[in-house]
């Protein structure tokens, strides 16, 4: 695993944009394009992961704020999905927060994503709120939990 460089982020876009497809029945259109991806790497990084073709196989972004951190936009290539890839590119950007004197990790999820709470639980995740959503690609009402960790 690495962080990312400028010339990653159209690969960045694919794999998001492919992961996040099971999306659909409640967003429409993709989930991040360039000039997303490149505003956030100018505020924290993303971790990526390449195989041995050198194709882009997950990827997630990570920032710190202060003696927090955050990730989102975890992304396994669908292909890839099933292969602890998601969790090693958790503990990476877990890591990259510690590292930079981080004592807690946030997540947002989606309440519509039911099966991602039980996998953020199995990584030592509690839910601790929730937030809003207000985006202008939903077809359905939908929030977000928030989910924290002690590192």
């Amino acid at each position: 695993m690495h962080f990312a460089l400028p010339a990653d982020v159209p690969d960045i876009v694919r794999v998001v944009n492919a992961a996040y497809l099971v999306e659909q029945f409640f967003v429409s259109g993709d989930r991040t394009d360039d000039a997303v991806v490149q505003r956030l790497m100018t505020k924290g990084a993303f971790i990526v992961e390449r195989d041995d073709e050198d194709a882009l196989t997950g990827c997630v972004y990570v920032e710190r704020r202060g003696d927090r951190g955050y990730f989102g936009m975890l992304a396994v290539d669908p292909v890839r999905q099933g292969t602890g890839l998601g969790r090693r590119l958790v503990e990476a950007a877990e890591q990259y927060v510690r590292d930079g004197g981080g004592r807690a990790m946030d997540i947002r999820v989606v309440n519509l994503r039911t099966e991602l709470p039980p996998f953020y639980e199995r990584l030592g995740y509690v839910e601790s709120g929730a937030e809003a959503a207000d985006d202008p690609r939903a077809l359905r009402p939908f929030h977000f939990i928030v989910m924290s960790k002690a590192l």
